[in-house]
């Protein structure tokens, strides 16, 4: 007579079946939530058992107890409609040994629930040995979740590096190819709203500009597009951009075809919080989808950036915003809202304004406007000696240049690299063929892909070299800096464009002396 069959009426049975992705990529067929579930259902007509529920979790790893059928077969156990769990074996349970073993060890018993794991022969009512070495059972599952997650890390690692998508969103203007989830192709819908953004900040307007502009517009935002759900404490609604949202879009190195992975990582393989990784950890693979923006153009908003951040309270947006600096501290100094009373608005040293108290540094006091009106007078005068002097001996110029030369070598050594590897890889598959490790038929098609991707970076790389050794001609960006100043001495009303273009930041020093710091060579 079986064991449980005297007392098999005194409990109501609680089934509880998990199966991970983990489990599930390695078509453990005995792991599947259909063979548990045969294998449970048996065990509980062997013993006459009475089952109350089954709880399924399908596809929640083992490593945490934030699963919805686990959590509502506690909710049954908190409200004494079940004092018997069965698994089919403890790592079903958890594999988390500290909270499985709070489960096994304390929170059944002291619920008076009795625990089996069927192929573990693990019964918490018995006086077994078997139970004696649940505890090491519990250790050995979680070094095989340990285990298991360092292979998966270490495979999504390899696969960044050799430019696969291993994201599960994708960034803002791309979408996976239908044909090959690891690779990004353009959404055109969302590229359009991209190239605007950008377009709109090389015309100098700030983040917060940009995103009253968009929602003003309707225009559909990320989080409409990716169904965001956002918890209570978001004060978030759909429909309305932020400057947050803008500033990552117009950092996004990605927007340039080059796949830029590994900036998060989970604290360890138990615990869900996500910290942020150093720019140095980066996985950064160059080329490896369609640009959605050209490099001189991303380069070029990347440095007028710092230009034109704007605080997203204010009311009004003023030309020398991002522009004006503590001449004493270094800090930026801010522009105040407008005074009612007088129509006024001044300077403050963002520095001072934050250690008020400790008086770290000064008030830097001006009145905006007549500062404003003081800093255009000097810039035109700069201006005429520019012209007067037909000289051009600018930061502009050798910023342009040293930029544009960096990201000229970057690309021609990263693209040498890869036509290197490729071959490489074309000498690898010769050998493999005269070995007759691959037949003629498929050396020819390798060869064949291998070739054709070489002369794409060819060209690619022949590209960066014409452009590597022409950029340096100054004429055209002479005549570049000359049409901004030129603009600029005619107009009584300079637009927030031509400010940024010509002025590179302004210092103003306690004692109201200014140094402007233009981005030409005055004569």
């Amino acid at each position: 007579m079986n064991y449980l069959e005297n007392i098999s009426n005194n409990y109501d049975v609680g089934l509880y079946i998990r199966l991970s992705r983990e489990d599930d990529d390695k078509i453990y067929e005995s792991e599947s939530i259909t063979n548990q579930k045969s294998l449970l259902m048996q065990y509980v007509k062997e013993n006459n058992l009475r089952v109350y529920n089954i709880y399924i979790d399908d596809g929640y790893s083992g490593t945490n107890f934030d699963r919805p059928g686990f959590k509502k077969m506690i909710d049954d156990i908190e409200n004494h409609k079940i004092n018997m769990i069965v698994t089919k074996d403890m790592s079903r349970l958890g594999r988390d040994y500290i909270g499985t073993g709070e489960l096994v060890e304390k929170y059944f018993p002291k619920h008076n629930v009795r625990y089996i794991a069927v192929t573990d022969n693990i019964d918490t009512f018995l006086d077994d040995s078997n139970n004696d070495i649940a505890p090491f059972k519990a250790i050995m599952n979680d070094f095989y979740a340990k285990d298991i997650s360092k292979k998966i890390k270490s495979s999504l690692r390899a696969k960044m590096k050799e430019g696969k998508f291993v994201g599960g969103r994708t960034p803002f203007g791309y979408q996976k190819d239908p044909n090959n989830k690891n690779h990004l192709i353009t959404n055109e819908e969302q590229a359009s709203v991209v190239r605007r953004i950008f377009k709109m900040s090389l015309n100098g307007l700030t983040y917060f500009k940009i995103a009253k502009i968009l929602t003003k517009e309707k225009i559909k935002t990320p989080a409409e597009y990716y169904n965001f759900e956002w918890k209570n404490n978001y004060d978030v609604k759909y429909g309305e951009w932020h400057a947050k949202t803008i500033g990552d879009i117009l950092k996004n190195r990605m927007y340039i075809g080059d796949l830029v992975q590994n900036r998060r990582n989970k604290v360890n393989y138990k615990v869900k919080k996500v910290i942020k990784n150093n720019p140095k950890d980066y996985i950064i693979v160059p080329n490896t989808h369609e640009e959605i923006i050209d490099k001189e153009t991303f380069y070029e908003v990347q440095k007028r950036l710092p230009k034109n951040v704007g605080r997203s309270e204010k009311k009004e947006n003023h030309l020398l915003d991002g522009l004006l600096y503590c001449g004493d501290c270094g800090h930026r100094i801010s522009v105040t809202a407008r005074r009612k009373k007088d129509n006024r608005c001044y300077t403050v040293c963002n520095y001072y304004r934050t250690f008020i108290k400790d008086r770290k540094c000064t008030t830097h006091c001006n009145n905006y406007d007549e500062l404003e009106m003081v800093i255009l007078d000097s810039l035109k005068q700069i201006c005429l000696n520019y012209i007067d002097s037909k000289k051009i001996r600018n930061k502009v110029l050798n910023d342009f240049n040293l930029q544009d030369e960096n990201n000229y070598q970057n690309e021609i050594k990263n693209l040498k690299n890869e036509i290197d590897k490729l071959n490489e890889n074309l000498d690898n598959i010769y050998i493999d063929k005269l070995n007759n490790i691959i037949s003629l038929e498929q050396f020819d098609r390798v060869k064949s892909k291998i070739n054709t991707e070489i002369e794409v970076k060819k060209h690619k790389y022949n590209d960066f070299i014409y452009k590597s050794e022409n950029h340096s001609d100054m004429e055209e960006k002479n005549k570049i800096i000359g049409r901004y100043i030129n603009d600029f001495l005619e107009m009584k009303h300079p637009t927030r464009e031509l400010i940024i273009n010509l002025i590179d930041k302004i210092e103003i020093f306690n004692d109201k002396r200014l140094n402007i710091k233009v981005s030409f060579t005055e004569k």
